[in-house]
């Protein structure tokens, strides 16, 4: 194979028929032509990976390894567990605790820690085994089946998430919520972290690609803005691996060539513009609004929030006594985690001072570490030790 430089980018690199290999062979080719005509100047190029998923297959497949040495992959904001907001964590263990409800949260949530004195109650987890009625679920389908089995209780989903679990949670309120089923909302949007970091001076990534579940909620088009505003290569990936290495020679090339567009090499699923049903949904039963995120602080129009006639259905305003005010200013990550930085892209997980020695799968002290999406998790649990 030639590794000629192209002097323009004649199709969209949509097409993801080519096999792994053969894929990375192109991406490793045109990185080492790209040297050879000093294109990129002997600089790395850093490529930004928004979705945990994305993480988990580029760990797994061992993509990280094979590519050339002066592509750098950097983990993003891809993983909602990481960054709830700890006090709405706390709100859900202290409600399974004192109050007579089911509390019902996807499987991940219950084994995050949250800020308190120790032989306190940590974690959902914690709570479940001192008695409290604390249910893992996977959909909001068991939700909506727990509270009509369950007529004479009250029961509270946590729901935390991106847009792609929570756009089945609008569809769960307007096909018809039971009237005993409460949410505690804590769903957030993706594109707004990503936003937060080009605003800055040093985004830190030259490149960046986007996640293929939520741009098949949302639609391909809600990235455009990376090309338009920040001229930075995009493209849209799905997890299989070659998805991501056509992704990557995308982005690489575009940045080669300074001739940007926004590829979708996810074009089983992902379309311009969405999924028409679930986005309507989204907007005709939750508001956005500023929200918190986990170690970070809050980011402009980045979360949901039940809209005010669903509003007997909001667990915050039903038990507002637990919602306290006094949390916000420790709902930070725990001492010596650097979570918030491996969320942004400014650390590997392997250099926080914590991985791998106080803080490990089996006793997690930050978020990262305990979640299948979070980048801590992966890291270890592929492999990395040092």
């Amino acid at each position: 194979m030639s590794t000629k430089l192209s002097s323009k980018l004649s199709t969209k690199l949509s097409s993801t028929r080519l096999c792994a290999k053969a894929w990375l062979q192109k991406v490793n080719e045109l990185m080492a032509a790209a040297q050879t005509q000093e294109k990129l100047a002997g600089k790395n190029i850093k490529i930004m990976n928004v979705c945990g998923g994305h993480e988990r297959s580029i760990s797994m497949a061992g993509i990280r390894n094979a590519l050339h040495p002066q592509i750098e992959l950097i983990p993003g904001p891809g993983c909602p567990v990481c960054i709830c907001p700890e006090e709405d964590i706390y709100l859900a263990i202290q409600l399974a605790l004192h109050e007579d409800i089911i509390l019902l949260a996807y499987g991940d949530m219950l084994r995050v820690p949250v800020n308190v004195k120790k032989k306190s109650i940590r974690t959902l987890q914690q709570a479940k085994a001192s008695g409290a009625d604390i249910r893992p679920i996977a959909s909001p389908l068991e939700a909506r089946q727990i509270a009509l089995d369950n007529p004479q209780k009250q029961i509270v989903f946590f729901a935390a998430g991106f847009e792609t679990t929570t756009a089945p949670t609008a569809g769960l309120i307007a096909e018809g919520i039971p009237d005993n089923l409460l949410l505690l909302l804590s769903g957030r949007l993706t594109w707004p972290a990503v936003a937060m970091l080009l605003a800055g001076s040093t985004p830190g990534f030259d490149a960046l690609v986007a996640p293929g579940h939520v741009a098949t909620v949302m639609g391909a088009n809600e990235w455009q803005f990376v090309i338009d505003q920040h001229r930075i290569p995009t493209a849209i990936a799905g997890f299989n691996t070659e998805s991501l290495l056509a992704a990557f020679y995308s982005v690489i090339r575009q940045k080669i060539e300074d001739r940007l567009f926004l590829d979708n090499c996810y074009p089983q699923l992902v379309k311009a513009k969405g999924n028409s049903t679930a986005k309507k949904h989204l907007q005709g039963t939750m508001d956005v609004i500023d929200a918190n995120w986990r170690g970070i602080g809050v980011i402009p129009d980045s979360g949901f929030e039940l809209k005010a006639k669903f509003s007997q259905h909001n667990a915050r305003l039903i038990f507002p006594y637990y919602d306290k005010e006094t949390r916000r200013h420790i709902g930070e990550m725990p001492a010596g985690c650097d979570c918030a930085s491996v969320v942004l892209g400014k650390k590997y997980p392997n250099q926080c001072q914590l991985y791998g020695k106080a803080c490990t799968p089996q006793e997690p002290i930050g978020p990262c570490m305990v979640s299948d999406e979070g980048a801590c998790r992966i890291w270890w649990a592929h492999g990395t030790r040092d």
